[in-house]
């Protein structure tokens, strides 16, 4: 959306779902800028002498639009400040004409904070029956909509009101809104360099924007008070880095010991997490100490294991340098090595203090690897936000992707919308209880191909074949359509991702498959989607059904 250039009478339009805050943020920012504040649905609250949810009981939803409609349309036109609409006042194909000419503030949330902040509560009529499942269904209908009006979009999510008020007004001020100035921490209004949080309920940030690592205190803030000791765990190809990272540790009055480790799975063994702890206990290593994770999915793995089982748990600070590592790995605490049995099988879940995704580290990766990182984007399009899909297919991605790689425009608009998926299924189930299962959309084949193949594939490659044979399960099992299967295979082929894997290995990966996590002692189970965005659990499908979806998938 283009902003307007000031003959508008609001200086900005709220709006966002239910539990993003729009009426107490919304005062605050008007309290910022110095203006009035409007509240719509106060407004017909106030003029008709009812609640929303008595209107919608005793006149129903349409007259209640109706009446909406109208104080949307009035408001716009007469007030002078900032106006916060209801969650649904922005579905209304009129009042959306009448939005496109103002400035509109997006405040987003995912589904864990607004639980905690309405509670679901009944007397909002739309969430009044299964508020969990409606309040899903309903931001996938609403999300596109907000995105496409809002100027600007704010996270909300383990912020306080006053925060986002302040993040908003910084903002407004890059749109020239009289007597604020200052850019700050949205991607596509301020700037490739402008940091964004993207919060993992309320325990830690994760960072994304470009430079973030120009200058190495970014990574000695995140450390905690008293931490004495750091270590650097990197992959080997990175050791200047490490070593620009362990001068800033140590004018910070850190104590840095920089271990490299080998690049890539190989790494992840107990061989090498036992060195590191051996590394730990010579120096000396308390639990106010703390480790950090410099390089790829597989060292950030490899340095979460060694910081939660050491002493039973040391803060550590993770640093991906590949985009698989940025939008996956780094991100939600689970942490891990592998065995001659399996990928992962033994492991940790420990959050990290914080996650710092600098883009710019990901210019001198080959564009294989930056390919094998896209999966893991798509997979979170596929599973919870199909705007991701969109955009790889709108902006050409077997073109553009595959020219201009860590430059391709996109990547960052991508990175982000992955990160947030991870970051609300992770603050919702941090131990994979039940939802942070669909994170594993695709991966019980493809862990299954990377033992079977001694991990010479790269992650993200079986993680594309792995979501073809899922998909292909579901179209046999009768819970989707083909053309949603077909659509895996021309976004990955998009890519430059395979989408085929040899015929010749069915017992060796049924056999690695049986030792997935997510297995129950005899019986398999897989995430498979009944619709883009809607993953499911299906428990126990029969071994034909398994071996006519990897036929499918056997070139």
């Amino acid at each position: 959306m283009t902003p307007p250039s000031g003959g508008t009478r609001p200086v900005a339009v709220v709006v966002g779902p239910p539990g993003s805050g729009k009426t107490v943020t919304g005062a605050a920012l008007a309290a910022a800028l110095g203006v009035p504040f409007h509240d719509v649905d106060e407004a017909i609250v106030r003029t008709g002498g009812r609640s929303i949810s008595d209107i919608f009981v005793d006149d129903g939803e349409v007259a209640f639009r109706a009446l909406e409609r109208a104080e949307v349309a009035r408001a716009l036109a007469e007030e002078t400040g900032v106006v916060s609409l209801g969650g649904g006042a922005p579905m209304d194909p009129a009042s959306q004409e009448l939005l496109r000419s103002h400035r509109v503030v997006f405040l987003d949330v995912g589904i864990a904070d607004a639980a905690r902040r309405i509670g679901f509560d009944t007397s909002r009529p739309l969430l009044s029956v299964n508020p969990r499942g409606s309040w899903i269904a309903m931001m996938k209908a609403r999300r596109p909509v907000y995105e496409s009006l809002g100027a600007i979009r704010v996270d909300t999510a383990g912020r306080t009101p006053d925060e986002v008020a302040a993040e908003a007004a910084t903002l407004l001020g890059a749109l020239g809104v009289s007597g604020v100035s200052g850019v700050s921490g949205v991607s596509g209004v301020s700037g490739e360099s402008a940091v964004t949080r993207i919060p993992v309920g309320d325990d830690y940030d994760v960072l994304v924007a470009r430079g973030l690592l120009a200058d190495p205190a970014a990574v000695v803030e995140l450390l905690p008070p008293g931490a004495e000791r750091v270590l650097v765990v990197h992959a080997g190809p990175l050791a200047g880095a490490a070593r620009t990272l362990g001068a800033a540790l140590t004018a910070a009055g850190h104590a840095a010991y920089l271990e490299a480790v080998p690049d890539g799975e190989v790494a992840k063994t107990a061989a090498e997490a036992a060195r590191l702890w051996g590394v730990l206990g010579r120096a000396g290593f308390t639990r106010t100490d703390a480790v950090v994770g410099l390089g790829g999915g597989s060292v950030t793995d490899l340095a979460g294991f060694v910081a939660a089982t050491w002493l039973r748990g040391v803060a550590v600070v993770q640093v991906p340098t590949t985009l698989l590592g940025m939008v996956d790995a780094a991100v939600g605490g689970k942490t891990g090595i592998n065995t001659a049995e399996g990928k992962n099988l033994v492991g940790a879940f420990h959050p990290p203090v914080g996650v710092l995704c600098d883009l710019d580290l990901l210019a001198s990766l080959p564009t294989a690897d930056l390919a094998a990182g896209m999966a893991e984007i798509v997979k979170a399009g596929f599973i919870a936000d199909p705007e991701i899909l969109e955009i790889v297919e709108r902006d050409g991605a077997s073109e553009g992707f595959a020219v201009a790689g860590a430059g391709w425009p996109p990547l960052r608009e991508l990175v982000e919308r992955a990160v947030r998926v991870k970051a609300e299924v992770v603050a919702a189930d941090l131990r994979e209880s039940s939802l942070r299962e669909i994170l594993n959309y695709g991966h019980t084949f493809a862990h299954a191909v990377e033992l079977v193949e001694s991990f010479t594939w790269r992650h993200g490659e079986a993680v594309a074949v792995g979501m073809v044979y899922v998909a292909e399960l579901a179209r046999l099992a009768g819970v989707l359509d083909a053309s949603v299967v077909e659509r895996h295979r021309a976004v990955l082929t998009s890519l430059g991702l395979p989408t085929t894997y040899r015929g010749d290995r069915w017992d060796e990966l049924l056999t690695a498959m049986r030792r997935d996590k997510k297995a129950r002692g005899s019986l398999l189970r897989f995430v498979v989607l009944h619709g883009i965005g809607d993953p499911q659990r299906l428990e126990g499908p029969s071994e034909d059904l398994l071996r006519a979806a990897y036929a499918a998938v056997s070139g």
